[in-house]
């Protein structure tokens, strides 16, 4: 029978190659539903190849998670770009549905809430790097894990100095070595947020403490993150850098689709490097653990204050340093409300970051 998915934010880059997934195993998997953003006009075209019906179909994030509410699935996939995923993912955890997770905003802004609705299991991670430490850590049991390493290409500027990224230009920040991605993930990638995001998201999904959780730069990218058992062996997950890889095991966990990417040619020659990251020109990685330990509605605001930053840095109002250090300032000035954290406590924490990043950065 085939495996039910529906598939939120499927016009953008994980939406769509899960599609190409899908598209190549006819009969294994059935598209039930649909959410996008605006792009109605190639949601209408996936619905239409893919059979799926104009009742179940869906654009912002209210109307994504009424759809999780409503219609029957084996597995969601979250591929919705921020914050407004985590509406989504809490549904889908809510009705016990297997969630392929690429929304790693629903991890990091609410850690709390996830952790409360969540079942073992239930959340398949389909960030290579979470996707990677999943898989090795069938090689071991908890007891026996003594650390996750996630590796880290460095981005455009590995190797240089604070000095030397003062006057880094927008379209430079743009030019990432491996993969395709958005604005906000690439010049996440560039500042190392994107990596301090994941440390996050590793500490959340795999319950791990901050302080076991390390981050290496391997440039190559062959090597998506590795797990360092007691006894002093490391597992280590290779595959050619090609996201339909974590995609489809998250969409059969812990079925390997036979042919999902090519595979690494062992009979050619390889070079890989690792690196130790610096802290020093890179300090977002240790400011999310910060914000990590600090929890409350204090991971929001990091997030939505970057979103912002990094907007202001490509409308040329800040510089390139200016936006990890603008998030830092913005986290130090916030109070979290007293009592329990709620969805809308985090919203409200949202709104006030986002409101105190623009007072602070529209002027340079």
């Amino acid at each position: 029978m085939a495996r039910r998915v529906l598939l939120l934010g499927s016009t953008g880059s994980i939406g769509t190659q899960a599609l190409d997934v899908i598209r190549q195993r006819p009969g294994e998997f059935e598209v039930v539903g649909l959410s996008a953003g605006r792009n109605r006009e190639l949601v209408a075209a996936q619905a239409a190849e893919f059979g799926v019906p104009s009742d179940h179909l869906a654009f912002g994030a209210l109307e994504s998670e009424a759809l999780v509410r409503s219609v029957d699935a084996d597995v969601v996939v979250n591929g919705i770009t921020g914050s407004a995923g985590l509406r989504s993912t809490l549904a889908a955890l809510e009705r016990g549905t297997s969630l392929a997770l690429a929304n790693k905003e629903s991890l990091v802004v609410g850690a709390d809430l996830v952790r409360a609705r969540r079942q073992p299991g239930q959340i398949v991670p389909v960030d290579s790097e979470h996707s990677a430490i999943a898989q090795c850590l069938v090689s071991g049991t908890r007891s026996e894990l003594r650390r996750l390493v996630l590796t880290a290409s460095g981005g455009p500027f590995r190797g240089k100095t604070r000095e030397e990224l003062q006057d880094v230009a927008p379209a430079q920040a743009l030019a990432h070595p491996t993969w395709n991605m958005g604005r906000v993930v690439t010049t996440n990638s560039a500042t190392l947020m994107n990596k301090g995001l994941e440390v996050i998201e590793a500490h959340v999904l795999f319950d791990v403490p901050l302080a076991q959780i390390d981050v290496v730069v391997h440039p190559q990218s062959m090597i998506h993150s590795m797990v360092e058992f007691v006894d002093g062996s490391t597992i280590a997950q290779v595959s050619n850098p090609d996201m339909r890889l974590p995609i489809a095991l998250g969409l059969d966990w812990p079925r390997r689709i036979p042919e999902a990417v090519a595979p690494v040619d062992w009979t050619k020659a390889h070079e890989w490097q690792f690196l130790p990251l610096d802290t020093e020109t890179f300090p977002a990685v240790n400011l999310a653990k910060h914000v990590a330990e600090a929890g409350s509605s204090y991971p929001v605001v990091f997030n939505a204050a970057n979103e912002e930053a990094v907007d202001a840095f490509h409308e040329g109002k800040i510089g390139f340093l200016d936006i990890v250090d603008a998030v830092a300032k913005i986290v130090d000035e916030h109070e979290p409300d007293a009592g329990d954290v709620t969805l809308e406590s985090l919203e409200a924490a949202e709104v006030w970051a986002r409101q105190r990043a623009r007072e602070r950065l529209n002027v340079r």
